[in-house]
C-alpha cells in the first residue's frame, strides 16, 4: 500500500486531480474546494474556537425579563443558521455527489461554530455585555464567513442544475443557501439596532439601567447578584456560578450577609409565601379552588430587595385559623415537585448497586487466567460509568431536595409569625413566649427535616432487599447467619434508640429550665450582687446542670452501645457468612468475598440509618401537631369586638356599655398577656366588670386607682386584648389604631431615631416637636451619637425614666385620633413630668383624645374627666373637683429622680439585667456588635478542647482508634492473603465443587444456572471435613475480628466518658467567671449573647461537638487504613493518587474559607430572626394597638430572606464540594481497574488485593466527603468551645480576696464616710462622683435629693463597689471598704433598689433564697409592707410569681422587694426610689414602717417624695457628683440654697391643686 499523505486527503475529500489536488480557481470563480476548505471551514472552526473563549465569561447580571431585542435577534439568526446547515448535511447525504465528504466537513464546521456562537451570546447578554452590543471581536469572526456564502450562492446562481425544478433536492439545497444569506443578514442588521431594552427585573438588584459598560473592579460585587437564575446546564450541574462568591470567601472578603448571592427567584421569601398562602386558601376553598392552577406569582420588582417592597399577602393578611390540615397545604404547596425528586433517588440507588457487581465481574476476569482484555475493559468503563452517573444524580437530589426544605422553612417562619401577630391575648396567654419562639424555631426545623428525611423512609427498605438479594445469589443460603445477627440488632436498636430520646426529654426539660433559670439570673444580676446571693444561685444552676448531665451521661453511654454495635457489625456479618459459607463446602473465591464484603457494607447502612429516619419523622409528626395547633388558635376578631353601630353623639370617641372583660379565653387558663402588669394572675386574676364610659372626642380623661384595680386592663380592653365577656365597646376610627404608651415601655433594638419614628416617614419639624415635647432632647445631646446611638435589647442602655419618655415619643409620633398612656409619669421626676403634662399631654397632643393612668394625683385637676376605679371596676367618674375627696384629701408631691442624666456623665441606676448608662463611646452601637470570629479556629482552641478532655483520656482515645482501624484493616488483608493461598495451592476439598461455576467470564449473579451448580454441588461436610489449613485462616481471621470488636467497644466509651468530663469542665469555668464579672460588663454586653453561651453554645459542647468530632476521627483514621492498603495492594494506584491528593488538597482549602464563613454568617443571621419574633411578642400590644402588623411581617420577611441567602448558599457550597469529590471518587475507581485490567496482562497481579483494593475504593467518596464536612462542621462546633472559652478566660471579674481579721459583727455602729470619692463608669467618661466627702453619723436618716442625673444612685453604687473608685476611700465604721472582702461588705448592707425584681418561683423563695427565716416571720414582714392579703389571696408563701413576677402588679413588686430588705438585718439600709409605682396612701405607710424597723440604723434614701425628706435628720444636696448641700431640712430651707430653690418650686406648682383639694372639702 502506498504512502498516504496530505495530497491524497484532498484528492479524496475534493475530488481533484492527482496533479494538481488543491486548484484556487476554477471556471472564472474560486473552486468548489478553496471555497469550501479555506473561506468556509477555517472561518467557522476559528468562529467556534474563539466563541468558546466567551463561555467562561463571569456573569455579573442578566434580565429576568426577555432579553433586548438586538440580543434576540441574533440568537434567533445564530440558531437558525445552525439548523439551515444542519437540513444542508442531510440533503448532500441523499444527492451523494462526487465531493460529498468536502461539503459534509464544511456544513460540520459551520453547525458547530454557529450552535457555539449561540452559546457564547446567551453567556455574553448575561455578563457584562448586556447593554453593549458584545465584543466586537465576534462579529469580525462572523464577517469571515460572509465570502463563503456569497461565493456558494452564486455558484448556484449559474448552475442550472440547481434551478431545475425537475431536481428537488438541488432546489432545495439553492433555497436554504439563500435562507442563510437572508440569516446573516439579519444578524448583521440586529447588531446595529439599539440594544437596551426594559430591565425591570434585573440579576443586579441595585442596578437601574443593568451593569457599567466596564465593571468597576476586577472583582464582581456578589452581593449583588442572583444565585444559580441564569445558569447553564453545565454551570448548574458542577455549580459554576458559586466560584466568584467562593473566590470572595477566600479573599477573606465574605464578612457580612449583604455580601452573599440573592435567592433565585422561586426562593423568594415573598414569592413562597404567597404562593403558600394561595395553597391555603385552595385547601381553605376545596375542590373548588383545586380546578385553578397554583402558578408562582411574577416575582416583585427590584423594590423586594431594597426594603420599599410590600406583598399582595401582607396588605389582605390572610386569616390562618381554620381546620385546614399544615400537612394538606404543605402537600399541596411543595408535594408535587418533592416526588419528582423520588424518582432521581430511585435511579440513584440502582446505580448503586452497579459498582459490587461490577467489581465481582472485574476480579473475576482477574482470576481467570486467559480471559479477554476486552472484558476487563468493559468492566472499568462500567465502574466509571455508573459511579460517574450515581455521583451527578445524588449530588442534584441532595441540593434539589433542599431547596424544598428551605421553600418550607420560610413558608412555615412566615405563617407561624403572621399567626402570633393576629393570635387573640387570650388564646396567646396559654404558651409562654420561649414556647411560642420555639414553634418558629425547634419545631419548624424539625418539620423541615423531615423534608430530608421521608425519601430515605422508602429508599432504605429498598437498598435492604436488593442488598439481600444480591448477597443470596453471591453465598447462597450462607448470608443468613448474618442477616440473622443483623435483625438481632433492630429490636436492641430500637430500644436504644427511644431510651436515648426518653433520656432526650428528660435532659432537655432540665437544659431548659437550667437556661431559665440563668436568663432570670442574668436579668436580675444586680440585685443578686447587692445581696451576694451568687453562691446559692451558682448551687441552683449547678444542681440543674447535675440532672442534665446525669441524663447526658446516660444519652453518652447508650449512644457508644449503638456506635459499638454497628461498628463491629459488618466484621461480625462479614465472618458468620464466611464461616457458613465454607462449613457448607463451598470454596471462597476473592470474586465472591470482596462482592459479598461490598454487599454488606451496603448492608449496615439501612439498619443502621432506619430507626434514626423513623425518628426523625415521628419528631417531625409532633412538631408538625405542635404548630398546627398553634395555627388553629383563635384569632382577634375586632369586628366582633368592637360594637360597629355609632352612637347617636356624633362627639364620642369612645363608648363602653355594661363591658365585662377577661383576660381568660372561653377556654384558656387565666393568665395576663405578654407586656401586661396590672392584673393578678395565678389563683385570683382580675375580671373587668359592669364598665360604663362615654369618652368625648379630643378630652382628657385620668383613670387613677389603687395599685392592681384593673388600669392597665381598662386600655388593654379598649385594644381588643382582652376578652370581652359582654356588653359593647365602640371606639371611633378605630382602623387607624391608637397611640399606646405602656406601662413596662417596650423598646426596640434599633436606633433613638428607629424607635420614635416605628416605621413612619421622618418629618424633621414635627420629630423635633415631638423630642422636646417628650424631654428627650438634652437626653440626645448626652448619647455619643444623638438619635443614631443605638438602643439595646429591652432599652437597655437607658434608664426607666428614658425608656418611658421614648415609648411617649414614639406613641406622640404616630399621630393618632385617641391615646392611651398608662402611668408614662411615674418614672420620671417632678420636674420632668411637669414638662411632659404641660408641652405632650396638654401640648403637642391637644385636641385628641388621651386617656392617662396614673399615681400622680397632683395633675388630675388638669382633666376633663377623671374615671376612679377599683377592683375591676369604674365606681366613679365626673370631674376632678368631684373625684378628688374620694382620692387623697392633701395630695403629697412626689419627687422621681428615675431617669438618672448629667450634661456630662450619665449615671446608672437599678434596672433590671441592664444598664442605666449611656456609655459615651465612639462606637455608634452602644453595646457592640457581637464579633463574628474570622479565620480558621486558633491551636489554642482545640487544646482548651485537649485540656477540658483530660490530656491522658485524650490520647487513650486515639490509641483506641488506631487498635481499631488497624484491626479492622488486617482483618480484611488477611482474607485477601486467604484467597490468594487458596488459589496457588488449589486447596483440596472433600465436595467436587465444579471450577465451572466460576470460570464462566460472565458474572455469576446473571447466570442462575452456574449459580445453582455451585449452590446445589454442596454436599453434606462437617467440621471434620475441612482442611486444617481452613480451620487456620477462619480461626486467625475470628480472632483479629475479635480483637477489633473490643477495640470498638474501648473506643466508644472512652470517647464518651471524654465528652462528658470536657462538657463538666467547660460549663463550670463559664458559670464561675460570669457570676464574677463586674457589673460594666454586663452593662455594655446584650443578655441575649450571654445568654447564648449558656444555651446554643454549651448545647454544642454537650451534645453536637462529640457526635462530629467522633465521626471525624473514625474518617480521619478510615481515610489513612484505605489509602496503606490501596497502596500496599496495588503500589501504581500512587500514580494518580498523588495528583488527586493534591486536588482534593486545593479543593477542600477553597471550600473551607467560605464554608466557615457562610456558616458564621447564617448562625449571625439567625439571631435577628428570633430576636425580632420574641421582641414582637413582648411588645405585640403596642404592635397591634398602632396597627403597624403588616410592616413587621415585612420586617420578619426581610430578616428571614438575610437568612435563607445565606442557607441556601451554605447548602450550595457543600453541594459545589460534593460534585468535586465525587469526581476525584470516579477517578480512583476507574484508575485502579484500568490499573488492575493493564497489570492482567502483564500477568503481574493478585486479585485478592486488587479486589481489596477496588472495594475500599468504591467508599472513597463517602470517606473523602466525609472528612471534609466533619472536619468543617466539627470546626463550626468548636467556634462554641472558642465562645465559651472566650468568657471564661477574657472577662473582667471582681475582687475576690476576702479580709480575715473582719469581725463578724462589722459594721456594728453604722458610721459612713466618704473622703474626695471620684468615680467614672469607664474609661472616657465624665466622672459621676467629683470628689465627694461626708460623713454620716450611726443612725442617722439621710435624704438625698438632687436634679436628674446629678450623682445619686452613684452614692450607693460605689458604697457596694459595684463600681470601684477611681481615687478617694469610703469607710464604714472606720474600716476603708476596698480592703473588705465583696461578699463579706455586701452581707451587711441592705438596699432597695428602685427596679422591682423578682425571679419566677415562690414568694418564700423571692423573699428568702437561702431559706435563713422560718415562714412566721415571712409572713410578719408580708403584713409590715401590706401584701399579706394579696399573698393569701394566690395561696400562702408557696404561690408561684410567675415569670418575672408577672403575678404581680409592678407597685406589688415593689412592695416585695421592700420585704426582702426588711429581713435582712443590715445596720445600713440604701432605699432608692422604692415606692415608684405605689399609690400615695400606701406609700405613707410603708414609710411609717421603715422609720419603725430601722430607727436605730443608718438608713440613706434617695428622695421621693419631698415629704419623705422633710423627716430626715439631715438632707444631702447633690449636684453634678458633687455635694452641694448637707445639712437639717430646717437649716438648708433657711439657707436659701439649692435645696430651697426646688422645695419652693415644688410648692408653686402644687398651689392651685391644693387649693382645689381644700376648697372642696370646706
Amino acid at each position: 500500500m502506498r504512502d498516504f499523505g496530505p495530497a491524497e486527503l484532498v484528492v479524496g475529500l475534493c475530488h481533484t486531480d492527482g496533479q494538481q489536488p488543491f486548484p484556487v480557481w476554477q471556471n472564472g470563480t474560486f473552486s468548489p474546494c478553496f471555497n469550501q476548505l479555506v473561506l468556509g471551514a477555517v472561518p467557522h472552526a476559528a468562529m467556534a474556537v474563539f466563541s468558546a473563549c466567551y463561555l467562561s465569561i463571569p456573569r455579573c447580571s442578566l434580565l429576568q425579563t426577555s432579553p433586548p431585542c438586538g440580543w434576540r435577534l441574533r440568537l434567533a439568526s445564530a440558531l437558525l443558521l445552525a439548523l439551515l446547515f444542519t437540513g444542508d448535511v442531510v440533503l448532500v447525504t441523499l444527492l451523494h455527489p462526487g465531493d460529498m465528504y468536502l461539503d459534509i466537513l464544511a456544513d460540520g464546521c459551520a453547525i458547530l461554530a454557529w450552535l457555539v456562537h449561540f452559546s457564547a451570546m446567551i453567556v455574553l447578554q448575561r455578563s457584562a455585555f448586556r447593554r453593549t452590543r458584545g465584543p466586537p471581536a465576534l462579529l469580525l469572526l462572523v464577517l469571515l464567513s460572509v465570502p463563503n456564502l456569497v461565493i456558494t450562492l452564486t455558484s448556484y446562481c449559474y448552475s442550472e442544475a440547481y434551478l431545475n425544478l425537475a431536481e428537488p433536492l438541488r432546489v432545495t439545497r439553492f433555497a436554504l443557501a439563500s435562507a442563510r444569506t437572508l440569516s446573516l443578514v439579519v444578524y448583521l442588521l440586529a447588531f446595529a439596532l439599539p440594544c437596551i431594552g426594559d430591565a425591570s427585573y434585573t440579576l443586579y438588584i441595585n442596578a437601574v439601567d443593568g451593569s457599567p459598560l466596564i465593571p468597576e473592579s476586577a472583582y464582581p460585587d456578589t452581593g449583588e447578584m442572583v444565585a444559580e437564575d441564569g445558569s447553564g446546564c453545565v454551570s448548574r450541574l458542577f455549580y459554576l456560578w458559586l466560584n466568584p462568591l467562593l473566590r470572595r470567601g477566600q479573599r477573606g472578603e465574605l464578612d457580612r450577609p449583604c455580601d452573599v448571592y440573592h435567592l433565585p427567584r422561586k426562593l423568594r421569601t415573598s414569592v413562597i409565601c404567597r404562593y403558600f398562602h394561595q395553597c391555603w386558601e385552595a385547601s381553605q376553598q376545596g375542590a373548588a379552588a383545586r380546578n385553578r392552577q397554583d402558578q408562582w406569582p411574577r416575582p416583585v420588582s427590584r423594590n423586594l430587595l431594597n426594603g420599599t417592597w410590600s406583598s399582595r399577602y401582607q396588605e389582605e393578611p390572610l386569616e390562618l385559623d381554620s381546620e385546614v390540615g399544615l400537612l394538606r397545604v404543605l402537600h399541596k404547596a411543595f408535594g408535587l415537585r418533592y416526588y419528582m425528586l423520588g424518582l432521581l433517588k430511585l435511579v440513584g440507588n440502582m446505580l448503586g448497586f452497579a459498582g459490587p457487581l461490577l467489581l465481582s465481574s472485574l476480579v473475576a476476569f482477574m482470576e481467570e487466567e486467559g480471559a479477554p482484555v476486552s472484558w476487563g475493559a468493559w468492566c472499568a468503563l462500567g465502574l466509571f460509568a455508573s459511579s460517574l452517573l450515581s455521583a451527578i444524580l445524588q449530588n442534584i437530589f441532595v441540593f434539589e431536595v433542599s431547596k424544598v426544605a428551605l421553600s418550607a422553612r420560610a413558608a412555615l417562619v412566615s405563617a407561624i409569625y403572621g399567626k402570633a401577630l393576629r393570635v387573640s391575648g387570650s388564646s396567646l396567654a396559654r404558651f409562654t413566649l420561649g414556647e411560642v419562639v420555639n414553634f418558629m424555631s425547634t419545631d419548624s426545623d424539625r418539620v423541615v427535616n423531615f423534608f430530608r428525611s421521608f425519601h430515605e423512609l422508602w429508599s432504605l427498605p429498598f437498598q435492604f432487599s436488593i442488598a439481600l438479594y444480591l448477597l443470596y445469589l453471591q453465598v447462597g443460603v450462607a448470608f443468613l447467619g448474618g442477616l440473622g445477627v443483623a435483625l438481632l440488632l433492630v429490636p436492641l436498636n430500637k430500644v436504644l434508640a427511644s431510651r436515648i430520646l426518653d433520656n432526650n426529654k428528660h435532659m432537655l426539660r432540665y437544659k431548659d429550665s437550667r437556661v431559665k433559670l440563668m436568663t432570670e439570673i442574668l436579668f436580675g444580676i444586680r440585685v443578686i450582687k447587692f445581696y451576694n446571693w451568687e453562691p446559692h444561685f451558682t448551687q441552683k444552676v449547678a444542681d440543674c446542670r447535675g440532672r442534665e448531665l446525669s441524663h447526658l451521661k446516660a444519652i453518652k453511654y447508650l449512644d457508644a452501645v449503638c456506635v459499638y454495635t454497628w461498628a463491629a457489625l459488618p466484621v461480625v456479618i462479614s465472618i458468620l457468612t464466611f464461616v457458613t459459607y465454607v462449613l457448607l463446602g463451598n470454596q471462597l473465591t476473592a470474586a465472591k468475598v470482596f462482592t459479598t464484603l461490598a454487599l454488606v457494607g451496603m448492608l449496615i447502612l439501612p439498619l443502621n440509618c432506619f430507626p434514626w429516619v423513623l425518628n426523625g419523622i415521628l419528631e417531625a409528626k409532633v412538631s408538625l401537631e405542635r404548630i398546627q395547633r398553634f395555627l388553629q388558635l383563635a384569632n382577634q376578631d375586632l369586628n366582633a369586638y368592637y360594637s360597629l353601630v355609632s352612637p347617636e353623639d356624633l362627639q364620642t370617641s369612645v363608648l363602653l356599655s355594661q363591658g365585662s372583660f377577661s383576660w381568660q379565653g372561653s377556654d384558656g387558663p387565666d393568665r395576663p398577656a405578654e407586656g401586661e402588669t396590672e392584673t393578678g394572675a395565678a389563683k385570683g386574676s382580675l375580671l373587668l366588670h359592669s364598665l360604663n364610659l362615654n369618652i368625648t372626642k379630643g378630652s382628657l380623661v385620668v383613670v387613677v386607682g389603687k395599685v392592681g384595680c384593673g388600669k392597665s386592663s381598662l386600655l388593654a380592653a379598649l385594644t381588643g386584648e382582652l376578652n370581652r365577656l359582654g356588653g359593647a365597646v365602640f371606639v371611633e376610627g378605630r382602623d387607624g389604631g391608637f397611640g399606646l404608651a405602656s406601662q413596662e415601655p417596650w423598646i426596640q433594638h434599633a436606633t433613638v431615631r428607629d424607635n420614635v419614628l416605628f416605621g413612619r416617614e421622618y418629618d424633621q419639624t414635627f420629630y423635633q416637636a415631638v423630642i422636646e415635647a417628650c424631654a428627650l432632647s438634652d437626653d440626645l445631646n448626652v448619647l455619643p451619637n444623638g438619635d443614631r446611638t443605638e438602643v439595646g435589647e429591652n432599652g437597655v442602655t437607658l434608664s426607666g425614666g428614658q425608656k418611658a419618655r421614648l415609648a411617649l415619643a414614639r406613641a406622640v409620633y404616630m399621630e393618632k385620633d385617641i391615646y392611651l398612656l398608662d402611668d408614662p409619669l411615674a418614672a420620671v421626676d417632678t420636674d420632668v413630668a411637669h414638662h411632659l403634662m404641660q408641652k405632650c399631654i396638654m401640648g403637642i397632643l391637644r385636641g385628641k383624645t388621651r386617656i392617662l393612668c396614673t399615681h400622680r394625683i397632683e395633675f388630675v385637676d388638669r382633666a376633663d374627666m377623671v374615671v376612679l376605679m377599683d377592683n375591676g371596676t369604674i365606681i366613679r367618674t365626673g370631674t376632678p373637683a368631684e373625684i378628688f375627696p374620694l382620692v387623697e384629701a392633701v395630695p403629697k408631691k412626689r419627687k422621681n429622680d428615675h431617669n438618672m442624666k448629667e450634661k456630662g456623665g450619665v449615671e446608672q441606676e437599678e434596672e433590671p439585667g441592664s444598664s442605666n448608662e449611656l456609655c459615651v463611646e465612639e462606637d455608634a452601637d452602644l453595646s457592640g456588635a457581637e464579633q463574628k470570629q474570622a479565620g480558621g479556629l486558633a491551636w489554642r482552641v482545640y487544646h482548651t478542647y485537649w485540656v477540658a478532655v483530660g490530656r491522658a483520656l485524650a490520647v487513650s482515645i486515639l490509641m483506641s482508634l488506631l487498635l481499631m482501624q488497624a484491626s479492622k484493616n488486617v482483618s480484611d488483608w488477611w482474607l485477601s492473603h486467604w484467597i490468594s493461598e487458596l488459589k496457588n495451592n488449589g486447596s483440596t476439598w472433600t465436595n467436587g465443587s465444579s471450577p465451572a461455576a466460576y470460570s464462566s467470564p460472565h458474572l455469576l449473579l446473571f447466570s442462575p444456572g452456574g449459580l445453582m451448580s455451585a449452590v446445589s454441588s454442596v454436599q453434606s461436610s462437617s467440621l471434620g471435613n475441612m482442611s486444617s489449613e481452613v480451620k487456620f485462616y477462619l480461626t486467625v481471621y475470628g480472632s483479629v475480628a475479635a480483637a477489633n470488636t473490643v477495640f470498638t467497644a474501648v473506643r466508644a466509651f472512652l470517647f464518651a466518658y471524654g465528652a462528658i468530663c470536657a462538657a463538666t469542665v467547660i460549663h463550670n469555668r463559664l458559670l464561675d467567671r460570669i457570676l464574677k464579672a463586674t457589673m460594666t460588663f454586663f452593662d455594655t454586653t446584650p443578655l441575649g449573647r450571654v445568654l447564648n453561651r449558656f444555651s446554643s453554645d454549651l448545647y454544642s459542647v454537650d451534645d453536637s461537638l462529640p457526635f462530629v468530632l467522633n465521626i471525624l476521627l473514625a474518617n480521619v483514621f478510615g481515610l489513612l487504613g484505605m489509602l496503606v492498603v490501596m497502596s500496599y495492594g496495588l503500589p501504581w494506584v500512587l500514580v494518580p493518587l498523588l495528583p488527586l491528593g493534591l486536588l482534593y488538597h486545593r479543593t477542600q482549602l477553597f471550600y473551607r474559607h467560605t464554608s466557615r464563613e457562610l456558616k458564621r454568617l447564617c448562625s449571625l443571621t439567625l439571631s435577628p430572626v428570633y430576636s425580632h419574633f420574641s421582641e414582637t411578642l413582648s411588645g405585640l400590644g403596642t404592635v397591634r394597638a398602632s396597627r403597624s402588623s403588616a410592616r413587621f411581617e415585612e420586617e420578619n420577611a426581610r430578616r428571614l430572606e438575610q437568612n435563607q441567602r445565606c442557607l441556601f448558599l451554605s447548602n450550595a457550597a457543600m453541594q459545589w464540594l460534593d460534585i468535586r469529590l465525587q469526581m476525584i471518587g470516579v477517578a480512583v475507581v476507574t484508575g485502579i481497574g484500568v490499573i488492575a485490567v493493564i497489570q492482567h496482562q502483564f500477568h503481574s497481579i493478585d486479585p485478592g488485593l486488587v479486589g481489596l483494593s477496588l472495594s475500599y475504593a468504591l467508599s472513597i467518596t463517602g470517606l473523602l466527603s466525609g472528612l471534609i464536612f466533619s472536619f468543617t462542621q466539627t470546626e463550626m462546633q468548636l467556634v462554641s468551645v472558642e465562645r465559651a472559652e472566650e468568657y471564661s478566660t477574657g472577662l473582667p471579674t471582681e475582687p475576690q480576696h476576702q479580709n480575715t481579721q473582719l469581725s463578724p459583727t462589722w459594721p456594728e455602729q453604722g458610721w459612713l464616710e466618704f473622703r474626695g470619692a471620684v468615680l467614672a463608669y469607664r474609661d472616657g467618661l465624665p466622672n459621676a462622683l467629683d470628689g465627694v466627702s461626708l460623713v454620716v453619723r450611726p443612725g442617722e436618716k439621710v435624704g438625698i435629693v438632687g436634679r436628674t442625673g446629678s450623682g445619686k444612685s452613684t452614692l450607693f453604687l460605689a458604697l457596694f463597689r459595684m463600681v470601684e473608685l477611681n481615687q478617694g476611700q469610703i469607710l464604714v465604721d472606720g474600716l476603708d471598704i476596698s480592703t473588705v472582702g465583696l461578699a463579706q461588705l455586701r452581707s451587711k448592707l441592705a438596699i432597695i433598689p428602685q427596679d422591682p425584681f423578682l425571679f419566677s418561683g415562690t414568694i418564700r423563695e423571692n423573699m428568702d433564697p437561702c431559706g435563713r427565716h422560718p415562714d412566721r416571720h415571712l409572713l410578719d414582714v408580708l403584713d409590715q409592707c401590706h401584701l399579706r392579703s394579696v399573698v393569701d389571696r394566690m395561696g400562702g408563701l408557696d404561690a408561684e410569681v410567675g415569670e418575672r413576677g408577672k403575678s404581680f402588679s409592678v407597685g406589688q413588686r415593689q412592695l416585695l422587694c421592700l420585704a426582702r430588705a426588711l429581713l435582712t438585718q443590715a445596720n445600713v439600709l440604701c432605699i432608692d426610689e422604692a415606692t415608684a409605682s405605689v399609690d400615695q396612701k400606701t406609700d405613707k405607710l410603708l414609710q411609717q414602717t421603715i422609720r419603725e424597723k430601722f430607727q436605730d440604723k443608718t438608713v440613706l434614701t434617695i428622695a421621693h417624695r419631698i415629704n419623705t425628706i422633710m423627716d430626715s435628720d439631715r438632707v444631702l444636696v447633690m449636684h453634678a457628683g458633687k455635694v452641694a448641700e448637707f445639712d437639717t431640712p430646717a437649716a438648708l430651707f433657711s439657707a436659701k440654697g439649692l435645696f430651697y430653690a426646688t422645695e419652693i418650686a415644688t410648692q408653686g406648682s402644687c398651689c392651685h391643686t391644693a387649693e382645689g383639694g381644700a376648697s372642696l372639702r370646706a
